[in-house]
């Protein structure tokens, strides 16, 4: 997911202060981390940094200007300001010993420390440095007045340093730096570990090489599941139909046309999976025979009225029986009785629960927002009509309640 796609899919802006430091070629498997947890990232360098990582490489990895001195944009004379506002949170890494000091006692001499001290946003600081300065008592010092002011610190590491001492002041893991970066946003982490698939979008049954059958499904609900519990730390499988969609950052996804291809690629997904969310919108009938050539409609013969349809597999009710420690989560989409359609299709097909929505009039298919129903064996819930971003973390919350 570039910066323009996570700010579409509601991402948070990280703005990254990158020291000059050794360590600041790290800085860079930082930015495509963040990426790949949803968030849009801008960088802000000081003039140091710029020795060990060019501002051409953040450029690339970013697709946003890179911020170095004052004044280096003509079209934004504030430039501190404005950075400062954008931020949702303002990490630092790797950070020295002189920033800390800088930013501790309200110094701000440069762009990086600057904006600092203009941001209100939470402030995150990954030191790294030798040893003996990390040691120091008056970098001890520094740290301890930027924690007691909220400042959020990922103590640096131990191990070989490149100076060749040996101790503390390395940077701190990278995912330890962007957990804590994340955890400052809010960004819920409770899906670390679990295996999570999705479904979307809708299968197209071919009748001949320019017909088919299919439905009107965009995709949009099932991969926006898929994009949340990857930035709830799942590793995501998305089996998906065709649909004009970018697949989400840091989810495996599984492209397939027909019932039967999907099906297969759910199968192997599902084995290993901790959550199964079946949101693709599968054609409940298929030719019975493909044509090679098209089928031709004439006053002598109709051959497209003469097409033989057959079931295609239900999807749901196949592995829901497989089930062991799996949560499985239904749909059902409706133009009628809602409800009692969505308890009956629970019944048959052995799902934790369904996600049931009425369709038509604007409702549900390509649509950036919906009204569902949550339907379990307990109770049925009505949730009002909300972005399908946001429903999408419902019914992980949701699914998450039925974890075994």
């Amino acid at each position: 997911m570039g910066n323009a796609d996570a700010a579409a899919a509601g991402g948070k802006t990280v703005l990254l202060g990158v020291t000059g430091c050794i360590a600041a070629y790290k800085s860079c498997e930082i930015v495509r981390a963040l990426q790949k947890a949803g968030m849009r990232v801008k960088v802000v360098m000081t003039e140091h940094a710029t020795e060990f990582v060019g501002p051409t490489t953040f450029r690339a990895l970013t697709h946003e200007k890179v911020a170095v001195g004052l004044f280096d944009d003509p079209e934004d004379p504030i430039h501190h300001v404005s950075l400062a506002q954008e931020a949702d949170a303002f990490l630092i890494a790797p950070c020295t010993a002189n920033v800390i000091a800088k930013i501790a006692n309200g110094i701000a001499d440069d762009l990086l420390t600057t904006t600092a001290l203009a941001t209100t946003a939470p402030l995150v600081i990954a030191p790294a440095m030798n040893v003996n300065m990390y040691d120091n008592g008056a970098t001890r010092y520094n740290i301890g007045k930027l924690h007691i002011r909220g400042a959020r610190i990922v103590e640096a590491g131990d191990g070989y340093l490149a100076c060749g001492d040996v101790g503390k002041g390395r940077l701190a893991d990278i995912e330890d730096i962007v957990g804590a970066t994340l955890d400052e946003l809010g960004v819920r982490r409770d899906l670390d570990g679990r295996r999570v698939m999705v479904t979307a979008g809708p299968t197209v049954e071919p009748i001949d090489p320019v017909r088919y059958i299919s439905n009107r499904s965009s995709g949009k609900t099932g991969y926006a599941i898929a994009r949340a519990a990857a930035l709830r730390g799942a590793d995501v499988t998305l089996v998906s139909g065709p649909v004009s969609l970018p697949a989400p950052e840091g989810v495996r996804v599984v492209r397939v046309r027909t019932a039967h291809e999907m099906l297969e690629a759910a199968e192997e997904a599902f084995r290993d999976a901790d959550i199964a969310v079946f949101a693709a919108a599968v054609a409940d009938m298929r030719p019975r025979a493909v044509s090679d050539r098209k089928l031709k409609k004439s006053l002598d013969g109709d051959e497209l009225g003469a097409i033989e349809l057959v079931e295609n597999p239900d999807i749901l009710a196949t592995l829901a029986a497989r089930k062991d420690r799996q949560v499985v989560v239904g749909f059902a989409a409706e133009t009628n009785d809602v409800v009692p359609n969505a308890e009956a299709k629970l019944a048959a097909k052995r799902a934790d629960f369904v996600v049931a929505n009425q369709v038509g009039e604007g409702m549900a298919f390509g649509t950036d927002d919906n009204a569902v129903w949550f339907v379990d064996a307990e109770e049925v819930e009505e949730l009002p009509r909300m972005p399908k971003s946001r429903l999408a973390d419902e019914i992980l919350d949701k699914a998450v309640q039925f974890l075994r």
